[in-house]
This record gives structure tokens, sequence and C-alpha cells, in this order.
């Protein structure tokens, strides 16, 4: 079909999205995002694919959880059914198993278009094996859709082997992949600059909550310390509501000089943290995927990541970096004084994370989604 119109149905509109979208507008010029929480376009990425604002999505608690997602249930705005009849896509692609999906397999007879379920990976938290309801709805989703995609193996088999899609109908690569340029659109003096940390540095991104594991990668810190290792630093960036708690778990096991808290940081300098460090470190206790892996990766930083974590399918273990259970301090510490003692280990390491990110662009992610948006129509 010649120049099919395109939608993509964003319940949050991340900025490490942009790039692949800017792509695949590029091949489909008719594509449009349509979009919730929208905050606006990537550093680097104004204006380069088609915005309709729908609304705000609410996620309202079921099952509260520390240590994983959780049960929740997320509110989207129902005029996206108007918004989607007046703009007659071909195909849509549809985020995960939400109301947004649900309405456009809904309304597939009547609109005509093809719907692709985008699930980004596979975690308990978001997989609900254990409820019989949930698995039955999700299965009668992946029967009406026309096919479904992935960025993990992990995922590809929870979307065969518990949804029973068809497998010439799933489809996985990396398709949440980040681009260099959005990371490093502005600079700014980082503060610790006029004092230089002690190298190697250690660097965690993300939310400073339970479920992102930082409480884990501080006793692999104390570890260290009981060891008599104190020759480097861990850098801290983000926030959240466990910081206070950590700070005081630091000053109790005398680690407030080889921990800097950094706090939030704007997308557009998280680059300057990236190149600074020597190692990335994601302790995670459940993420479906975890950017921050391929955005070190990609900006070349060797990776000690957690066996929860998505990504950790990009792990080339021994190579690029090291997979490990946050729930064992030690295990993590010998990891750490491994980079610690073997000084050029980062580097060398380093260099295959990159090398192993030149397969993964937001051009191949959006070729990779081009052909997916063909087989629908074709078939």
């Amino acid at each position: 079909m010649h120049n099919p119109r395109i939608a993509w149905l964003l319940t949050s509109a991340f900025y490490y999205w942009h790039p692949t979208l800017s792509y695949l507008a590029k091949l489909f010029p008719e594509m449009t995002a349509f979009a919730a929480n929208w905050r606006g376009y990537a550093p680097g990425f104004e204006d380069s694919f088609k915005v309709e604002v729908v609304g705000q999505r609410k996620i309202i608690p079921v099952l509260q959880s520390s240590t994983s997602y959780g049960s929740n249930f997320t509110y989207l705005p129902l005029n996206i059914m108007g918004r989607l009849l007046r703009f007659k896509p071909h195909v849509i692609f549809s985020n995960s198993f939400g109301m947004w999906t649900i309405l456009a397999l809904l309304l597939k007879p009547l609109g005509g278009w093809k719907v692709v379920i985008a699930y980004e990976g596979s975690s308990p938290g978001v997989d609900y094996r254990n409820s019989p309801l949930r698995l039955s709805i999700r299965q009668a989703m992946v029967k009406s859709a026309d096919a479904c995609i992935t960025n993990s193996q992990a995922g590809k088999a929870y979307l065969i082997e518990k949804l029973a899609a068809p497998e010439n109908e799933v489809f996985v690569q990396p398709y949440e992949v980040p681009a260099v340029a959005s990371l490093e659109t502005q600079t700014s003096d980082i503060e610790s600059e006029s004092t230089p940390l002690q190298k190697p540095i250690f660097l965690f991104v993300g939310g400073i909550i339970p479920r992102k594991g930082l409480h884990h990668l501080l006793e692999a810190c104390a570890a260290l310390n009981r060891q008599g290792c104190r020759d480097y630093t861990l850098q801290v960036v983000g926030d959240g509501a466990q910081q206070a708690e950590l700070e005081d778990f630091c000053r109790q096991h005398d680690l407030t000089d080889r921990v800097e808290w950094v706090g939030r940081v704007d997308y557009a300098h998280l680059g300057e943290y990236f190149r600074r460090a020597d190692v990335f470190v994601l302790p995670t206790l459940e993420d479906t995927w975890g950017m921050v892996v391929l955005e070190a990766m990609v900006l070349g930083k060797p990776i000690l990541c957690s066996k929860w974590a998505g990504a950790a399918e990009l792990i080339d273990e021994g190579e690029n970096g090291y997979c490990f259970d946050p729930h064992e301090a030690e295990q993590l510490a010998r990891l750490m004084r491994h980079f610690i003692d073997t000084p050029t280990l980062a580097a060398s390491m380093g260099q295959k994370s990159k090398q192993l990110m030149a397969q993964y662009t937001p051009e191949t992610a959006a070729k990779f989604l081009a052909d997916v948006a063909s087989f629908t129509l074709r078939s």
C-alpha cells in the first residue's frame, strides 16, 4: 500500500520513544502519535513526528507493592475513539493490554484497520500469570490482534506460551532504543567537577524507590567497606521517597564520602553523567525493559545489570558486563571490586557495549516497525 497511515497509541510518551518515532515518520509521512501525558518532544527531535495530545492518564493502584510494579488500573481518555475514526489509520500500534488497545480492537470492524500490540517485556508485576481473568482477556486480545511486538525474548515467550499468540505473528527486536543526540543536546556544569571523584565511578540512574533496588546496591557498598575497599565513588542520579532512608543508611555504614547524591537531572544532561562514569549499575527488583541500560551501553559503558531487568538479555556475560541477583549483596560487591581492582576493564568492556548497540539504533528500530506494519497489511 502506498503511504499508509500509521497510528501510535502512547499511554505515556517518554522521551526515549521519540528517536524511533522520528525515523518511522520518515518512512510513513502520514504517521501520527496519539499521546497521553505528553511532556513535549525529546531534545533534538522537536516536531520530527506528528502528535495529537489526547489527555491525561490516571493510574489507580489496586494492589500496591514496594518491590514490584504492583497491580494497577490505568484510566485513559475515551476520546481516543473519535480521534482514530477521524484519522482512519491503516495500522495501529498500541502499547500493552490497556484501555486504548481494547478500544482499538473493538473498533476494528468499524475502522477497518490492523492492530499491533506492543508488549515492552515480561516481568511478574505486569504478566499477571496467576490471574486467570486477566490472562483470558489478554488471550482474547491477542487473538483479535494482527501481530505483537516485544523488546525481549522473555516477552516473546510470554506472548506465545501464556497468551497463545501464533508464533509467526510475534516479532521480537529492541524497538525502545536511545539516541545519543537526545542525551547530549545540552551542556551544563556538574557541581562535583570542582572536587574530582574517586575512580572508578559507578553510576545509578533511576527513581529512588524500593523497586529500583538502590538499597541493595548500597548494601554491596557496605560489604566493600567491610573488606577495606573504599577506592571508588557511587553517583546516584534521580530522586524519590526512599532517599532520606538511604542517606541515613549511608551515614550508619560510613558511606557518606563514597556516595554522591546528584538529584534529578534533565534528560538532555544525562549524557554527561554517563560519559563521566566508568560502570553503570542497575540493581532493579523488576523492570520489563530498563532503558537506562541501553543508554549507558550506547555511550560506551560496561553494565552491572540485575537479572530481573528485561534488558539483561543485552548483557554478554564477561564481555560487556555481568548480571547479578540484587538480593545477593556479596555477589554484587565482588563484581564491583573486579572493576576496582582492574582499572583497564571498564574501557574494554565499554567498547564492547558500544559495538553491541550498533545493531540497535532508532533507524533499525523504525525499519523493524515498518516491516511489521507491512506484514499486517499483507495478511
